[in-house]
């Protein structure tokens, strides 16, 4: 699979090289933007679990301290009776003390049920608003595409599950807390002895996070991949072409190719991930038999009196439940809370690709709109446009055509203000477009596109979209919109009307064919009612007779707007009062149909060559 090779999709990320000091010290980093959603989300329910938690630790190391008084009581000299009376008021106390603990984090875990979903309501609140901030060339990054689908696929999916692991944690940490300070007031000594058993385990926890998350980094733009061709499989849009061209095998088999990659990858990983925790477990099954020899050698010394050494037994197992809960969580916390950091990274990154909502407002209606030695390419790539002067005027309309990839759509969008310039620069009535406030930009321009978004929701809102805060409270403009574009006739045979639902994907939805889904774009850009029209071949799906009707509602539309129609079909352009013929990113022609004609260049060539087509359509047929 030449596409997929290592150099494509394996990323070295830093954390390939970080030491477990360095590890460690990261933590706050890797957890600190978790943290701050939370308190952002649920900080009420955050204090709660807290403070609840640190209650159950006191009431730990209260129940444990007074455990060593029930043992003392249990073997001193006396009759057995005796001892059993005199032990229970301190075993009442042990009871009581545990069973709060035990009330504690019951209540803890309710208030814990509170946080997750909130925090993952404002994660993907604040994902949705980056993709939708960010300017539009930022989708044809590479890295910002990596970034955000790690974003997706594995910083939104780890943030609960940080929130648990984050509260386990706090949880496990107070419950070692209790057992050292318990420890510590029944012998100084045995605290560094308990220390030494949560070493071993606490390496191989980080050094497997380590690993898996650094395989993920590697393997991002493959796992794209797999989702791209998945796609391709399980989607509807592609369905009728992959059977038609007989595409299923080679759609598997790029499938088993790049998820074979994917499988290696991960059970490499897992394998060695197996080794570092049994490294781990062993040495922490040693360290563990070395704690229990300590207690044998300071009884057997007379350092500690027996009560001391039972209480020291219950609470080492007490810290070594602990501690494994708190390897766990701190395991599974620190490689998710490398996700939830990258998710964070991600919109910090979103934030620098976000056009700055400042400056004064776009004209009303701009009455000149110049491009001079305009030049643009795409993040990584060579320049598609270069050169290109022009100006537009309001009530003309310029059409753009070309061969395709000459550079038609890329000079309509920088036009609309949706792509800058990365040379040259383009004003509206003389300021320069980069200094106007972008949404007011935005509000002045319709587009009508020829591949447009198919909204899955009602007939009604897929023609509101265009302006979907426009006063309509008798739909006059709405149906007027309809009526210009002929999607009246799209419209009213469905089985709801407007309100029918337009996506198959839920019950009750219909579908629509291309044409039809045009003639509702035409409608939505008719009803957003801008100054400065863009209309990127509107009529390519559609019937002569839509078409008709799509011309003439622009014909109407033109007078006082400024008007740039992009089209391969030279006949549609020969009442324009300009034409500019782009090729390799540059305007060769420009004129009127007729002076352009009368050049005898490139747009006379396609001309005669689309007239010859249409008086013989077998002329475009290779002949044998």
């Amino acid at each position: 699979m030449a596409d997929v090779t290592a150099p494509y999709w394996r990323l070295e990320t830093p954390t390939d090289r970080m030491g477990p000091w360095q590890v460690i010290r990261g933590m706050p980093a890797a957890i600190g933007p978790a943290v701050g959603l939370i308190r952002q989300a649920a900080p009420r329910a955050a204090w709660t679990v807290v403070t609840l938690h640190l209650a159950a630790g006191v009431a730990t190391t209260y129940g444990l301290v007074a455990t060593a008084g029930v043992l003392e009581r249990l073997f001193a000299a006396g009759p057995t009776g005796a001892r059993l009376v005199s032990a229970v008021p301190a075993l009442a106390l042990v009871v009581l003390a545990f069973a709060g603990r035990a009330g504690l984090e019951i209540v803890a875990t309710l208030a814990q049920a509170r946080i997750a979903p909130a925090v993952r309501r404002l994660a993907d609140e604040r994902l949705v608003a980056a993709g939708l901030s960010v300017e539009l060339t930022a989708f044809d990054d590479q890295r910002f595409l990596d970034r955000m689908f790690r974003a997706r696929d594995r910083g939104l999916l780890y943030l609960q599950r940080v929130v648990d692991n984050l509260v386990e944690a706090i949880g496990a940490v107070l419950a070692v807390t209790a057992a050292a300070v318990s420890l510590t007031v029944l012998h100084p000594v045995l605290l560094p002895v308990l220390l030494v058993t949560v070493l071993p385990d606490g390496w191989a926890a980080l050094r497997a996070a380590r690993l898996g998350y650094a395989s993920n980094a590697r393997l991002v733009a493959l796992n794209r991949r797999v989702a791209m061709v998945t796609d391709l499989a399980t989607e509807r849009e592609p369905a009728a072409e992959v059977r038609a061209t007989q595409a299923q095998g080679s759609v598997l088999s790029r499938y088993r190719e790049a998820a074979d990659l994917v499988c290696d990858e991960e059970v490499a990983v897992a394998a060695a991930q197996v080794r570092v925790r049994a490294r781990g477990r062993l040495l922490a099954g040693v360290a563990l038999g070395g704690v229990f020899a300590a207690l044998w050698l300071l009884l057997d010394a007379g350092w500690i009196p027996l009560a001391v050494a039972g209480t020291a037994l219950i609470a080492t197992r007490t810290a070594v439940a602990a501690l494994a809960r708190l390897v766990r969580a701190g395991d599974q916390l620190f490689e998710q809370g490398l996700y939830v950091a990258d998710f964070h990274a991600f919109l910090a990154d979103a934030t620098t690709r976000a056009r700055p909502a400042t400056g004064p407002p776009a004209p009303a209606a701009p009455q000149r709109i110049e491009l001079r030695d305009v030049g643009f390419h795409y993040p990584g790539s060579r320049l598609v446009l270069r050169g290109v002067d022009l100006t537009l005027h309001a009530g003309q309309t310029v059409a753009l055509v070309g061969e395709n990839g000459s550079g038609k759509t890329t000079l309509a969008k920088i036009i609309a203000g949706l792509y800058r310039p990365t040379a040259g620069s383009v004003t509206w009535d003389g300021t320069d477009l980069a200094d106007l406030h972008p949404d007011t930009v935005a509000d002045r321009v319709m587009m009508v596109l020829q591949d447009p978004v198919r909204w899955p929701d009602s007939a009604r809102v897929n023609v509101r979209m265009g302006r979907f805060d426009r006063a309509d409270p008798d739909e006059q403009a709405l149906r007027q919109a309809a009526r210009a574009a002929l999607a009246d006739e799209v419209v009213d045979p469905l089985p709801q009307g407007w309100d029918t639902l337009l996506t198959t994907a839920f019950r009750g939805g219909v579908d629509l064919s291309g044409g039809q889904w045009q003639r509702l774009a035409v409608a939505r850009g008719l009803f957003r009612d801008a100054p400065v029209l863009i209309w990127d071949e509107p009529t390519a799906p559609l019937d002569a007779r839509s078409e008709y009707a799509v011309y003439e509602a622009l014909r109407r539309l033109a007078a006082g707007r400024t008007v740039v129609l992009i089209t391969h079909r030279l006949a549609s352009v020969r009442n324009c009062d300009q034409i500019c013929l782009l090729h390799e990113g540059e305007i060769v022609e420009q004129g009127s149909h007729h002076e352009l004609l009368t050049l005898g260049g490139r747009y006379a060539e396609l001309s005669l060559l689309q007239a010859r087509m249409a008086e013989d359509p077998w002329l475009s047929l290779p002949h044998r």
